[in-house]
Parts: C-alpha cells; sequence; structure tokens
C-alpha cells in the first residue's frame, strides 16, 4: 500500500466518522420516540387485571358468658406435727436372749464333722454352708489380676463402663476351683462372662475345719473399672 491510498482511506474513515456524529442526534431521539410509542401501545393494550380473594372463611367466633366470680377452692387441712420420740427404758427378758459362745460350752469334740464324698456331690449342685475354721486364701492375685484385664470386653473398656460381679467359688479340699456361679449381675451379661472366666484362673489355699481341709462355696466380688 502507498502513501496515496492510505491518505485516501485515513480520509474516507474520518468522513464516515463525521457523518455518524451529525446523524447520532437523529438516531437518538429516535429511538426514544420508538420506545415511548411501544410502551404507550403496550399500556393501552395490556387486558385489565384484578386480584383473587384467597382469604380463608373464619366461622364466627361466639361469645361465651363468664361468670363474674369463681368460687375458690377450699383451704387444705393442716399438716399435723410429727410426733417426738421418746426415750424409755424397755425390760428384756433373760430368757430370749443368746448365751455367750465359748469352748467349754462348745467342745470339738461336738464339732460337725467335715462332709464326705457323698456330701461333696450334693454341696457342690448348689451354694451351701460347711463349716470352716480357716477360710481360703487367694494364692496367685498376679495372675487373676493379668486374666482381669485380659477377659476386660474391649468394647465396655473403651466406652468406660464397669461393673461388679459377685461370683460363688465351689473350692474343694485342695483349693482348685471347682465351680463358679454368678450371685449378683453387673448388669451387663458380657462382663458376667468374663467375670467367670476370670474366677476359673483363681487358686486359693483349701479352707480348715479345724484340722481337716473341707470344699466350701465362698462369695467374692470382681470389678471392672477403667483406670
Amino acid at each position: 500500500m502507498n502513501e496515496r491510498d492510505l491518505h485516501h482511506q485515513t480520509a474516507s474513515r474520518a468522513a464516515a466518522n463525521d457523518r455518524f456524529k451529525k446523524s447520532f442526534a437523529t438516531w437518538l431521539w429516535g429511538s426514544v420516540l420508538t420506545a415511548t410509542a411501544l410502551h404507550f401501545a403496550m399500556f393501552m393494550l395490556w387486558p385489565d387485571m384484578t386480584a383473587v380473594n384467597v382469604s380463608p372463611d373464619i366461622p364466627v367466633i361466639k361469645v361465651v358468658d363468664i361468670p363474674d366470680k369463681i368460687p375458690p377452692p377450699p383451704e387444705p387441712e393442716p399438716i399435723s406435727r410429727p410426733a417426738l420420740p421418746v426415750i424409755t427404758m424397755a425390760d428384756i427378758s433373760e430368757d430370749i436372749t443368746i448365751s455367750p459362745t465359748t469352748f467349754r460350752d462348745n467342745p470339738v469334740e461336738t464339732l460337725p464333722d467335715p462332709p464326705r464324698d457323698e456330701a461333696r456331690a450334693s454341696l457342690i449342685d448348689e451354694p451351701g454352708f460347711t463349716p470352716m475354721t480357716v477360710p481360703p486364701r487367694l494364692t496367685n492375685e498376679r495372675e487373676v489380676q493379668r486374666a482381669l484385664e485380659w477377659e476386660y470386653p474391649a468394647i465396655l473398656r473403651d466406652a468406660g463402663i464397669g461393673g461388679r460381679v459377685l461370683v460363688h467359688f465351689f473350692i474343694d479340699e485342695e483349693g482348685i476351683v471347682r465351680r463358679t456361679l454368678v450371685a449378683a449381675t453387673s448388669g451387663h451379661a458380657s462382663l458376667d462372662e468374663a467375670a467367670l472366666r476370670v474366677a476359673g484362673v483363681a487358686r486359693f489355699t483349701p479352707a480348715l475345719n479345724l484340722d481337716k481341709m473341707v470344699p466350701v462355696w465362698i462369695q467374692l466380688p470382681i470389678t471392672f473399672e477403667v483406670r
């Protein structure tokens, strides 16, 4: 493109720009008048609109006659004052008192014999009383403590739930636990079952009735707690 063509193109753009500026007022007012005419025609030809009554039908409220005065309820009866305790002297007959127990009045020869084998068979069936002078003593406390930690149900331990189970132990003449029963539940079946498993680990010294080893039932609590 030479200099003459470039000058001619620039002059053409300047002339077109001048023509647009001169016709701007005509286009502006023509657009305004056209928009005004269209809006006026729209408002004139738009159909009339009315609101529909959507209010609910409310029944007529009737006024109820209220009595002028309502009699109050009667006053409650006064509460009687509690009687004061009175200290008196009571005469207790000596016939109903229990005489003191002494070895002179109860010699060793008159004590009942230890249960025999046939008596032991019935004794193991359910908890009962066996005469003894020396109770059994736990000999493996550390092993029982480890079993207590091992048998503690993990779901209850993690939730911080513990409990106390009262267990019946049947201990034979050698101090071996032959049977265990739940005497008082903890309220959780899984803790009761764990307590019975821990009870089976326990070892005791034999119970003595004078100088004879005897099988006995004892009760011991097994407690599960989060430390």
